[in-house]
């Protein structure tokens, strides 16, 4: 070997130092996925054990995109039907923020719900009657009424609430736990996301992306027209062997690229080919309603037969937890009421109040509630005075960060629960609030995760889900 052949530059070394890993990457990922049992893979995540004794498996998260009403839902204030029509008092707002809509608005006066409320369950929680189905499962359920938030926008909240920062291009919830714990199901994506609802707010396809994370961690989003996953179907023509010739040729020419150059990326690649076709035969299967008891739509109510609403998405949810789908994202949009709100709440708790409460019966019935985290809630909640003009059958409210509600079950929550207060105005949290921050470590726990441990370095910095905050919140763990 001559003195040129000997020398290597330091680019080479790198270079030649990451196709090591990126083969042993890829030998390692398939080895597995040879040697899994038929239908079940091993988790496989960046992990090497688990910080703390899991109680959750999976996640479904119930996102209702808009930001619902929770002084129309949740949080009674009885004060409020005194106070209706007067002006909100200064040392309540306490100069707070808001946003550009009622900002500049002259008056800001209190608006009453208008629905009746009534206490449910042996906890006594007050929920209204827009929400029938959900008053009947308070006993399987915590209630959260002190959600707070630093965002009063959409997207600066539903990024925050999905990424734990209010700026674009950080991973996902769902990517990180799809990064930190793996799959259970070699034949379905760790993360799904399924959407619903026609109008509101728009849903970005970055609320489920996997940000700096490798992008086999991204979600995959399930439609309801047409193929279930794009491009999932074979071209007109093609037989099944014929793409799996295919495959194992695309397979070569990358494993041929991967030795070369070492990205890492190859190999997510690969195994996302590989994803791909046994999700030809696992997702027409889960999609398939068809063999679901009549007794099932009875209990999620008559849309569930109807592919995209909120109904049928509650329904491939418990499906997919009985696959052991680690994190399934539900999108519901139009909670957003500036105005005309009490027909336009009226509406979506028809959509959503018997299908939600209906997946925590089903789950709890078959036995799946104990190991699935149920999430319920929005990007933030709403404002007490109203936006526009105040009548007594209509009323509209702005965007309101301060204190909002949310509701959890199963997956090693205490049931039966109502955490946190308010202020008699509904505006201010007077006892017990939890940022998101201390949502998101506290989900972490419940799976087994130290919110503070699962990191992933990226331009220098470790970063993670909770950045530098996150408390558990202990008085909701069972």
């Amino acid at each position: 070997m001559n003195e040129l052949e000997q020398a290597i530059t330091r680019r080479q070394f790198f270079g030649r130092a990451a196709t090591g890993i990126g083969t042993m990457a890829l030998a390692s990922l398939l080895s597995e996925v040879a040697e899994a049992a038929p239908a079940k893979l091993a988790a496989r995540g960046a992990l090497p054990a688990l910080h703390v004794a899991p109680k959750a498996k999976r996640v479904i998260y119930l996102f209702q995109s808009g930001g619902p009403s929770q002084l129309d839902l949740f949080d009674y204030k009885p004060r409020l039907r005194d106070e209706n029509g007067k002006e909100l008092p200064d040392s309540v707002r306490m100069g707070q923020r808001l946003t550009g809509m009622t900002s500049g608005q002259k008056s800001k006066p209190v608006a009453a719900s208008i629905f009746q409320f009534a206490q449910h369950g042996k906890s006594g929680a007050w929920v209204s009657d827009l929400l029938p189905h959900t008053a009947k499962i308070v006993d399987d359920i915590s209630i959260i009424r002190s959600m707070t938030t630093d965002a009063i926008n959409h997207d600066p909240a539903v990024t925050f609430c999905q990424t734990g920062n209010q700026q674009p291009g950080r991973p996902t919830m769902g990517a990180w736990l799809s990064y930190g714990l793996g799959s259970e199901n070699r034949d379905m994506p760790a993360f799904v996301v399924l959407l619903s609802g026609q109008s509101g707010q728009n849903l970005h396809t970055r609320y489920w992306e996997s940000g700096f994370l490798p992008s086999i961690h991204q979600g995959v989003q399930f439609r309801a027209k047409g193929d279930p996953v794009l491009f999932l179907s074979n071209p007109t023509g093609m037989a099944p062997n014929v793409r799996r010739r295919v495959l194992d040729g695309i397979g070569e020419l990358n494993r041929m690229k991967l030795e070369a150059i070492g990205d890492p990326e190859i190999a997510t690649r690969i195994e996302q080919y590989e994803m791909a076709f046994r999700m030809q035969t696992s997702v027409p299967e889960l999609m398939d309603l068809s063999k679901e008891p009549a007794s099932t739509f009875e209990l999620y109510g008559p849309e569930a037969k109807i592919p995209g609403t909120f109904a049928a998405n509650c329904l491939l949810a418990r499906r997919m937890a009985e696959r052991n789908v680690r994190f399934v994202q539900l999108y519901h949009r139009d909670w957003d009421h500036h105005g005309g709100l009490p027909g336009g709440i009226r509406q979506q708790c028809k959509q959503t109040d018997q299908p939600s409460a209906a997946l925590v019966h089903d789950l709890k019935q078959r036995g799946l509630l104990d190991d699935t985290l149920v999430i319920w809630g929005g990007e933030f909640g709403r404002t007490v005075y109203s936006q526009g003009d105040l009548t007594k059958e209509n009323y509209g409210r702005d965007h309101h960060g301060r204190c909002y509600t949310m509701w959890l079950a199963g997956g090693g929550i205490k049931s039966g629960v109502v955490y946190g207060e308010t202020d008699d105005f509904g505006y201010n949290i007077v006892k017990d609030p939890v940022p998101v921050h201390d949502l998101h470590a506290t989900l972490f726990h419940l799976l087994g995760i130290d919110h503070t441990k699962l990191t992933y370095r990226f331009q220098g910095r470790d970063f993670r889900l909770t950045d530098v905050e996150g408390n558990l919140v202990k008085s909701i763990l069972a």
